[in-house]
């Protein structure tokens, strides 16, 4: 994220007016324009959106992947644009938002969200990760492959690091890969990746 927009606004001016088709997100009422993602960010997304598929395809799960929808935490004015964000559509008709302007609301409605860190990594590891555990959502990737994070995400030697928060007795419990660790997933238990698969998605 770049630029924030000061003025606070609804979640309802929010997405009234997010008509010019820039990325937007929206943090505690304030509008915030995300920057153009790096190169390799995108190639990650990819890689992450196609592994995924083919995982839910396999699975016969009734999930889809969105391109930009929205998960609006139910207290409060934020709205947050996952980079990849796994949708059960079999509870979207208990989505009061769904219909008219493609955001989430309940934790049951995403079993998964991730994240692949930019230059405001603090919002991904602080603010989206406290938002998406008080949503109950059940999984949670933050994909650091430039290792951007502090050290206590991504060690004092700045190693490329995938962290996968998983929701146990209502609160996240994190799993720290590195390199030839495989991801451990509890809604995809056999999907054969590991860290180092994702991060080499991206161009050198």
């Amino acid at each position: 994220m770049t630029q924030a927009i000061p003025q606070l606004v609804t979640f309802t001016e929010f997405v009234e007016n997010k008509s010019d088709g820039g990325r937007y997100e929206l943090h505690d009422g304030v509008i915030f324009s995300m920057a153009q993602p790096l190169g390799g960010d995108e190639e990650i997304t990819g890689f992450l959106t196609l592994e995924i598929a083919a995982e839910i395809k396999r699975l016969n799960f009734p999930w889809s992947i969105p391109k930009q929808a929205l998960v609006k935490p139910p207290d409060g004015e934020s709205a947050y644009s996952p980079d990849v964000l796994v949708l059960n559509c079999s509870n979207l008709a208990n989505e009061p938002l769904w219909k008219q302007v493609s955001t989430v609301t309940l934790g049951e409605s995403i079993p998964l969200v991730i994240e692949v860190v930019s230059t405001n990594w603090r919002s991904d590891y602080y603010t989206k990760r406290g938002a998406y555990e008080g949503m109950e959502i059940i999984e949670y990737w933050i994909v650091d492959y430039l290792a951007l994070g502090s050290k206590s995400f991504v060690t004092e030697s700045k190693i490329p690091t995938v962290s996968v928060y998983q929701l146990v007795d209502d609160e996240y419990k994190v799993t720290q890969l590195r390199g030839s660790d495989r991801i451990q997933s509890s809604i995809f238990p056999e999907l054969h990746l590991t860290a180092n698969q994702i991060f080499q998605a991206a161009t050198p």
